[in-house]
């Protein structure tokens, strides 16, 4: 494959540069957070963010819907949600006497999954195809899904009351998982007085971000970085480390081959936003945390002793030589 041409790149970071800029016109702070979106979204991948209320997770997924100029749709997850109510339905049609489709919220381009956990495993199961396939199956028809297509999902700690852990299958379809922690003094501050300043109630002050991105650009930047080269010592690089997860003291469960495949394309979605026409070791271990916390799963032990998901997967990329390039 011939390497990317320089100019090519380097307008695809300003891109993207300028997406992010926008995104913060409306979110304060948290500059890894939207640094991992926008890798997933470059990346072709799905994202699930997860943090206690009031941080803002709505807020940064609305600003990124708006600053793409792409159709949105939010879905509000309740614990008596159906899946129907997710993928559509099949209704009669009295005229005609045959059934018509109705399709639901997630025929869109950017589907926020608001609290995803809120609703049972059942209701949660109706995003696996589409999440997967980009296709949903109504009454034997099969739909296929506007591209590009992406799923910013939030969800409350699992503490939390009145919550439902994720299955397995369906944590596996998002290629991240971003946690989004509280802000600092001054960031909070600012959080502030952009979010009172001159505005009654709790609307979320997203005036300020304009459309910058269409649907053909995000189209174009997802394949500038499916075209990113990668050495094979990196990828060996990516290989190890998750093979590294499944003998490692303190996991329970290590995380099967969709982790190295994040880890990839994770990487060249990070090159591409730097700029580079390449990806490097540092790259992979760059995006390896929201990559790979939510496809392992800490023993019991590790838990009693206070061991994180990411303390443990920090103990693994210490571990792990990478390769010298």
């Amino acid at each position: 494959m011939e390497p990317l041409d320089t100019n090519v790149t380097e307008q695809a970071a300003q891109t993207l540069s300028d997406l992010r800029a926008a995104i913060h016109q409306a979110v304060v702070g948290q500059a890894a957070v939207i640094e991992q979106v926008l890798a997933a979204l470059v990346a072709s991948g799905h994202v699930l963010i997860e943090g206690v209320p009031g941080l803002g997770k709505t807020l940064l997924v609305r600003a990124m819907a708006q600053a793409l100029s792409l159709p949105h749709a939010r879905i509000q997850f309740t614990p008596d949600m159906m899946p129907s109510d997710i993928t559509g339905h099949a209704l009669l049609d009295p005229a005609t006497r045959e059934l018509r489709v109705i399709r639901g919220p997630v025929f869109t381009h950017i589907l926020l999954a608001d609290e995803i956990n809120r609703a049972p495993a059942k209701t949660q199961s109706a995003l696996l195809e589409v999440m997967q396939e980009y296709q949903v199956t109504l009454e034997g028809q099969t739909l296929s899904m506007p591209r590009p297509f992406m799923v910013l999902a939030t969800q409350n700690p699992i503490e939390t009351e009145g919550t439902y852990p994720l299955p397995e299958a369906q944590l596996d379809r998002f290629l991240f998982k971003v946690q989004i922690g509280y802000p600092s003094a001054a960031e909070e501050a600012a959080v502030v007085v952009r979010a009172t300043a001159g505005q009654a109630g709790d609307q979320l002050p997203l005036a300020e971000v304009k459309p910058c991105v269409d649907g053909n650009a995000v189209s174009q930047l997802q394949q500038l970085a499916a075209q990113q080269h990668i050495d094979e010592q990196v990828i060996d690089y990516a290989v190890r480390i998750v093979r590294a997860t499944r003998d490692h003291v303190g996991l329970a469960l290590g995380s099967g081959s969709r982790g190295a495949l994040a880890l990839v394309r994770g990487g060249r979605a990070v090159a591409l936003l730097g700029g580079r026409r390449y990806v490097t070791p540092d790259d992979i271990k760059h995006i390896a945390l929201p990559a790979l916390r939510h496809r392992v799963a800490v023993a019991p032990d590790a838990l009693l002793e206070g061991r994180t998901v990411d303390t443990l997967l920090g103990e693994i990329l210490e571990t792990v030589a990478a390769p010298r390039m």
